[in-house]
């Protein structure tokens, strides 16, 4: 490599680093203000998040009702801002984009965030009531279920969070196969490993042991996987109609 090209390419990674700080920043001040303005009704939010509870919830340490009520702020500040941060995410590839797909920030944004409050819905209103219930009666003549806040809220706020985000993938997995990152065939030889990372990532959303809860998670992932391979191939037959009508223009340009 010439040291022209070195310098080239230095250049480009400190415009990469710096546009990345600048998104982070943005991305982190609207963080900040959906947070602030989540503190407002985050009382009215822990009443609800309650009820499939059923009972008020203890404390075992002077500062975890506090803690439990900043968690609950910050859940709803990041569901308030995720469009926000879906937005930011999206100018930070853009410059990589060309002229003509730069407009899919019009799908991408609304498609991502719709899919986010699916996933938080289907946790809600399908997951974390199946969860409770079972985990709840669990051997009721041996065990009492008196939840502190802190284990509770955090086990229905993380349970809905990383749900929705998940709910994501096939959107991603679509605009990686668009641009030509993956492809539908990769995703079907794969799916072995799928299922283990599904797995995995089943473990991670639900915070328990139990295989009840963990099964019910992987169920709606497992879905999601088969809808990414269809919406990969739909998203790689855009790419590669694409290919081709920039190949006859690249033919000519190029001096014989």
């Amino acid at each position: 490599m010439s040291e022209e090209a070195q310098v080239e390419s230095g250049q480009s990674i400190l415009q990469h680093l710096g546009e990345l700080r600048v998104r982070l920043t943005w991305a982190a001040g609207g963080l900040v203000i959906a947070v602030v303005i989540s503190f407002f009704f985050a009382e009215q939010l822990l009443n609800i998040l309650i009820e499939p509870y059923g009972e008020r919830l203890q404390t075992l340490s002077p500062t975890e009702g506090i803690q439990t009520y900043f968690r609950v702020a910050l859940v709803a500040g990041v569901t308030i801002a995720m469009p926000w941060l879906l937005y930011q995410t999206w100018l930070f590839i853009e410059p990589g984009l060309h002229s003509h797909e730069k407009r899919y920030v019009y799908l991408f944004v609304p498609s991502a965030f719709l899919l986010f409050l699916t996933g938080v819905g289907f946790a809600w209103f399908i997951l974390l009531p199946s969860a409770i219930s079972f985990l709840s009666n669990f051997m009721p003549t041996i065990f009492s279920a008196e939840w502190t806040s802190q284990e509770y809220i955090g086990f229905a706020t993380s349970f809905m969070l990383w749900l929705g985000i998940a709910f994501e993938l096939p959107l991603i997995i679509f605009f990686l196969a668009r641009f030509g990152i993956v492809s539908s065939q990769t995703l079907r030889q794969q799916w072995r490993i799928a299922v283990v990372a599904i797995a995995v990532l089943a473990a991670i959303i639900t915070p328990s042991i139990d295989p009840v809860t963990m099964l019910l998670t992987m169920l709606p992932l497992l879905i999601l996987y088969l809808l990414s391979i269809l919406l990969a191939a739909v998203g790689q037959r855009q790419f590669e109609q694409t290919v081709s009508l920039e190949e006859p223009v690249e033919e000519e340009l190029t001096p014989p």
